[in-house]
């Protein structure tokens, strides 16, 4: 319901009706990369398909060619995952020897996104629309979701939330902030689960009156749209200075040879911690250190500057679902 609600909501903000459903349109095929025991592929991506009786491909384990190949065979209409399967894709060389006119949608969740992947799809796909989304186990996954027009407008939103929730952002004391404030991300709905399983003092702290304490920093626009700033516990503070890894993060996606990028915090002696950046490269693409800390600097305070950047030759280390797993990075750091 969610997913049918997102996408006839994108059709009424551009001043249309949304279509009557058309039993001889071709069908839809979703192309599903991460696994049924995360939420991401049980509630976001099988959940739906189910309910609109869409085909469905699966894929063993990601490989962008392997992805690339199944496009084109099935006439796959949707994909994605999480932001690294739509980066991987469009940055592959062998791109072009492919037919991928079929898709109409390229989505993903479960990661920070940076805005610079919205324009890239724009201008890889043409007729692909892109989508975003947030949401977390607790929340039975989409709980917010982010396509088309609105979505290019505000590339750094994850959107507004499903038309049966509620969010809001409060302060450490749990009263709720003004339009534009940052503070936890509070969320309310029938999709919130009501406890953790034999967990009752990690129930109490997290569950509240039926709302769920994400953990996240975000703040809440006007109209309703959310903007994940960082995850609380992965805030950096460096003398004093809140850092928002995903502020950085984006700022070295914007640099035309990064892959991938993750933001940890390394132990320091008065500073408390100070920000190392782990990039990988695309495929023939250069960057120095040097040149990555100064592309950083020419778009956030000096503070925020990565003081080392270790490149990393394969994708950063994931899980299952595709998260970055910054526990590891942090192992080499030191952390």
């Amino acid at each position: 319901m969610a997913s049918g609600f997102a996408a006839a909501r994108a059709y009424l903000r551009r001043g249309e009706t949304p279509p009557a459903p058309d039993p001889d349109a071709p069908q839809k095929a979703t192309l599903l990369s991460v696994p049924f025991f995360h939420a991401t592929g049980c509630h976001a991506v099988l959940s739906p398909s189910l309910f609109a009786g869409a085909k469905l491909v699966l894929m063993r384990k990601w490989d962008p060619l392997e992805a690339m190949a199944l496009i084109e065979k099935e006439r796959i209409t949707g994909c994605g995952g999480v932001p690294t399967i739509a980066w991987q894709i469009i940055e592959h060389p062998d791109r072009e020897k492919f037919d991928l006119s079929s898709l109409e949608t390229v989505s993903y969740g479960g990661a920070p996104s940076a805005p610079e992947l919205v324009r890239q799809i724009k201008k890889v796909f043409k007729k692909a629309m892109p989508g975003n989304g947030w949401g977390m186990t607790e929340t039975s996954a989409t709980f917010t979701s982010h396509v088309g027009e609105d979505y290019e407008n505000r590339p750094d939103s994850c959107g507004p939330a499903c038309a049966v929730c509620d969010l809001k952002v409060t302060d450490p004391d749990g009263n709720i902030l003004p339009p534009g404030s940052v503070g936890e991300l509070w969320g309310y709905g029938p999709n919130v689960v009501k406890e953790y399983w034999r967990k009752p003092e990690a129930t109490a702290a997290t569950f509240v009156n039926g709302w769920v304490r994400t953990g996240d920093l975000a703040r809440i626009d006007e109209e309703g749209f959310c903007f994940i700033i960082d995850r609380a516990k992965d805030m950096l503070i460096r003398g004093g200075e809140n850092i928002y890894c995903v502020e950085v993060e984006n700022a070295l996606y914007e640099h035309p040879a990064v892959m991938d990028a993750a933001l940890v915090g390394r132990p320091h002696k008065t500073l408390g911690e100070e920000p190392v950046a782990f990039v990988t490269l695309k495929a023939g693409e250069a960057a120095t250190e040097a040149e990555l800390r100064a592309f950083v600097a020419a778009r956030l305070a000096g503070f925020k500057v990565p003081v080392a950047v270790v490149f990393h030759t394969e994708p950063l280390p994931r899980n299952a679902n595709g998260k970055i797993l910054k526990t590891e990075l942090k192992k080499l750091v030191g952390a």
